[in-house]
């Protein structure tokens, strides 16, 4: 049995590809994927083959990360229940698809993952899986009794490395689970079961400003940042012409200096239950803002009106794993669509973690300031006598049903 694993390194996945090639007596071909963690990947290759891997591959999926993935769902607008940019839920589909085409071309039996079986990430790699390769079976240990038996907590699996002579570093003690990528960093389990807690607090504020400082630490002087916008997609930056990547990289920098898309909230997972994490998406942010603010200008208001109707089924489906199936692919026909003039230049200011606009402009602006003017219109584009029938019959309605209510009384 060929087996391909979602490998980083670290203690669960080292963990997990010793245990796997054991109880499935299989060879095993790990997979990393660069999609911006920035975590050491030096020595990862002789680490996995050391641990029992027969290859491995380390992909850099970052540009790949940016272009198909992110800038889509910056044109929907998604957002998670008001706060969440999606920075897991989005990367998830990528890693799983470039998975099942390792295991293809390896001819694998299956994939493996090490999502538990209480979070949301199972289901997003597996619905991947079954879009793209109904008949791959997919491995899930911490769905396996035998497994949690085995390992009911970090001590038991640092014995384990020990016991193998796995190298791993890791303490039986951690104060939360993080996961980082292009888009975000997030901070769950942990000390941050407890609602109550408070992130920012100076004991803490250290543990949680991986990419952005808090805005109590930020400059006290804002900062000025355009970014020009064609079709929907930004592509430069403080008028230098970037690739997405570049984009998310120098917005990244930007937001994080000034303590900009720091989230802290209890969402509801998929699988059912709340759970609470705190989130840095520094980038994200800004283009999330910018881009409806050029939407403003140039978008049409019935196009507007009926893809917002939509944004928030689009974010369940990216939320929930369901980026590769049909109706996703058919809301982002639309989305795609609706963007074939979001076209022009937004200036945003940055200051203690709040986004403020302070310009904008396109060359397909839909904004007439001879019609929007409250002084005498020169084109006389707009009669206002008009608005009269305008409300009269808008009103007939109204004017019917409360006749009606009041013959009732």
């Amino acid at each position: 049995m060929k087996i391909v694993l979602a490998y980083s390194g670290g203690l669960d996945t080292s963990v997990l590809l010793s245990w796997i090639k054991e109880t499935y007596d299989a060879e095993m071909i790990a997979f990393c994927a660069d999609i911006g963690q920035e975590e050491e990947l030096h020595g990862l290759e002789k680490k996995a083959r050391n641990t029992g891997a027969s290859k491995i591959y380390i992909d850099d999926l970052q540009e790949e990360f940016a272009t198909d993935f992110i800038y889509p769902m910056i044109h929907a607008g998604a957002i998670y229940e008001g706060q969440y940019f999606l920075g897991t839920s989005i990367a998830r589909p990528l890693i799983a698809r470039r998975m099942v085409e390792i295991a293809k071309k390896e001819k694998a039996d299956a994939i493996a993952h090490g999502a538990t079986g209480k979070g949301n990430d199972q289901v997003r790699f597996e619905l991947t899986a079954a879009a793209l390769a109904p008949d791959l079976q997919v491995i899930a240990p911490w769905r396996d009794a035998s497994f949690r038996d085995e390992f009911p907590g970090r001590a038991e699996m640092i014995a384990y490395c020990e016991k193998k002579k796995i190298p791993v570093q890791a303490s039986a003690k951690k104060p939360f689970s993080s996961d980082r990528n292009l888009l975000h960093i997030s901070y769950e389990a942990g000390i941050l079961e407890d609602p109550w807690l408070d992130a920012s607090d100076k004991k803490y504020r250290g543990s949680f400003t991986t990419l952005s400082v808090f805005p109590e630490d930020a400059p006290d002087k804002p900062e000025f940042v355009t970014i020009d916008f064609k079709k929907g997609n930004a592509v430069a930056v403080n008028g230098r012409a970037l690739s997405p990547l570049g984009v998310m990289k120098a917005l990244n920098k930007l937001g994080g200096k000034h303590g900009v898309g720091r989230v802290d909230m209890v969402e509801n997972r998929y699988v059912g239950m709340k759970s609470r994490g705190v989130y840095e998406t520094p980038g994200g942010a800004i283009l999330h803002f910018a881009h409806r603010q050029i939407e403003s200008l140039t978008m049409d208001r019935e196009v507007m009106h009926l893809r917002d109707s939509l944004i928030p089924r689009y974010t369940e489906l990216v939320y929930y794993g369901y980026w590769f199936a049909p109706e996703r692919l058919a809301l982002q026909a639309l989305v795609t669509e609706s963007q074939k003039n979001v076209t022009g230049t937004v200036r945003v200011k940055l200051y203690k973690g709040n986004l403020m606009v302070a310009g904008r402009k396109s060359p397909v602006s839909l904004y007439n300031p001879h019609i929007a003017t409250m002084e005498a219109d020169p084109t006389k584009a707009y009669n206002q006598d008009d608005a009269t029938g305008f409300i009269r019959l808008n009103a007939l309605r109204l004017k019917v049903a409360a006749k009606v209510q009041r013959k009732k009384k």
